[in-house]
């Protein structure tokens, strides 16, 4: 994209809020990007080649969605905790190996998406989070679920593709959480706690691609509370 394709779209941005700069080359911010710092409330910088973010992201205060899949970048800089009004953050495909303790800001957050990075430690940072739906977590090098997932507040968690080969039984605790996805780990039945099954709000637990046949999951206390949930939801979906 030319200067002239840039300046021509900052100036749409600064009528709409909105700012698309994917697929693109930046490894920077571009020049007169500044100006948007009061208005922007949406940024797509998907597909490009950052491998570092600029500090001076803290500046967009208004931000509401912020999309940074598809580039380079191993960290984030601390001073995304500024971005307090954001409710959707989509780091994807990168090479992330941990989230700043600062995303505990982001108390509005609602929807975070880190497939495909390298996390290899479950980042609790989000637990607290009482608004956020979705954390896609799918396709990093994650082998543990701690216990302080329990304060964990999604609908949805998707560990699709990790290294887990153990997750606490606190997770039957979570709030809200209906939907848990664990395909393709390094799960043995046995670290399948009856806790999850009986004691929990999830009614629709992906375990396919583990280290036992799916069949053995109804050996597990807990199993025909599972199912009378699972059952429940489908009646009310058809």
């Amino acid at each position: 994209m030319g200067n002239s394709g840039l300046k021509q779209h900052i100036e749409t941005a600064q009528k709409t809020g909105v700012l698309k700069l994917s697929p693109g080359k930046l490894n920077q911010f571009p020049p007169g990007f500044q100006q948007l710092e009061g208005c922007l409330r949406t940024l797509d910088l998907s597909d490009n080649k950052f491998v570092v973010l600029p500090p001076e992201i803290s500046r967009f205060m208004q931000l509401r969605h912020l999309n940074l899949g598809k580039n380079k970048l191993s960290k984030l800089p601390d001073s995304i905790g500024a971005l307090t009004r954001l409710e959707t953050f989509n780091a994807c495909e990168n090479t992330l190996t941990s989230i700043p303790r600062t995303f505990s800001n982001l108390i509005h957050l609602k929807q975070v998406i880190l497939n495909g990075n390298q996390l290899r430690q479950f980042p609790t940072v989000f637990c607290g989070l009482k608004h956020l739906d979705l954390l896609d977590l799918s396709g990093n090098s994650i082998q543990v679920v701690p216990n302080d997932v329990y304060n964990l507040y999604v609908i949805e968690l998707n560990l699709n593709r990790n290294e887990i080969s153990s997750f606490s039984p606190e997770i039957a605790n979570c709030p809200r959480l209906k939907t848990l996805r664990l395909d393709e780990n390094c799960l043995t039945l046995s670290a399948i706690h009856p806790r999850v099954l009986a004691h929990s709000q999830i009614c629709n637990l992906s375990l396919e691609g583990n280290l036992f046949e799916l069949k053995e999951l109804a050996n597990v206390e807990g199993y025909d509370a599972y199912m009378d949930r699972f059952t429940a939801v489908k009646k009310k979906l058809f």
